[in-house]
């Protein structure tokens, strides 16, 4: 079912990006924007594995296993040398990704917990997240290039046909705000459907529930310093608290949710 809504998501962000690009520019704007919308996303879609942590040597054990039960390539292993405990998972396919840890989820996790927290990332790479992800942030940036458009030009359309500016408008208000919604509605399945694969590879959904637990707890007091709105979708809970007064706008579904999810796996 997470999948089907994903694809759904997926679908509903697409059709806005088409209506948008007829209402404004016809074909020619669409084109053009989705063309820009590509290129801005493509350098982040292949690189985004490249990144400046170390490797820390306590976790690959545990790596290893749920990599070889869940039939997927080992990933490369980072630390991130932050007191606030997180995790996140990153790279364009399961052959090239990375899974990163802060200093202070290993400091807060035992060892269950820490299976339950790889997993969780492991789910992400076998889903193939990040495409999803990387995709959807395409998508959405073409619909606020639109809207963009939209505001310069007035809803113009090519030199023979009549344009609407009540079309441009509505793009330029309602375009972006629905292409945020779904864009964290995606990411919010996301993270149900990884938390699913952690219990059913760890075969014990109460290591996530723990972990989870504690990362409500602790990451709230120590919020992450260098974590941004731009990547706040990719760690394993919300890095910092205060990015939004809705939930409708979080890229996380609420920890108290999670965990009823994974107890009633447990019954």
């Amino acid at each position: 079912m997470n999948a089907v809504k994903t694809a759904f998501l997926l679908g509903l962000l697409s059709a806005i990006l088409l209506v948008g690009g007829e209402a404004i520019g016809g074909r020619r704007g669409l084109e053009t924007a989705l063309v820009i919308a590509v290129a801005m996303n493509f350098f982040g879609y292949f690189f985004s594995d490249k990144m400046a942590l170390g490797m820390y040597a306590r976790v690959f054990p545990i790596v290893q296993s749920l990599s070889q039960r869940m039939n997927i390539p080992m990933p490369k292993l980072w630390l991130i040398p932050d007191e606030s405990p997180n995790a996140f998972a990153t790279g364009r396919n399961p052959e090239h990704a990375s899974v990163a840890f802060t200093q202070g989820v290993l400091r807060l996790m035992n060892d269950r917990e820490l299976e339950g927290v790889v997993a969780h990332e492991l789910g992400h790479v076998k889903n193939r997240d990040i495409l999803t992800s990387s995709v959807a942030a395409t998508i959405a940036t073409a619909i606020t290039f639109l809207a963009r458009m939209a505001f310069w030009f007035g809803g113009r359309r090519d030199d023979d046909e009549e344009g609407s500016p009540w079309g441009g408008l509505l793009m330029l208000i309602l375009a972006p705000i629905a292409a945020m919604l779904i864009q964290m509605a995606i990411s919010r399945t996301r993270e149900y459907s990884a938390d699913e694969t952690s219990a059913e590879v760890t075969h014990n959904p109460s290591e996530l529930i723990s972990a989870l637990t504690k990362l409500e707890t602790w990451s709230q007091r120590i919020p992450m310093a260098e974590a941004t709105p731009a990547t706040a979708h990719l760690f394993i809970v919300k890095p910092f608290t205060g990015q939004s007064l809705m939930r409708l706008f979080s890229t996380h579904p609420s920890t108290e949710d999670r965990i009823k999810r994974l107890q009633a796996m447990m019954r």
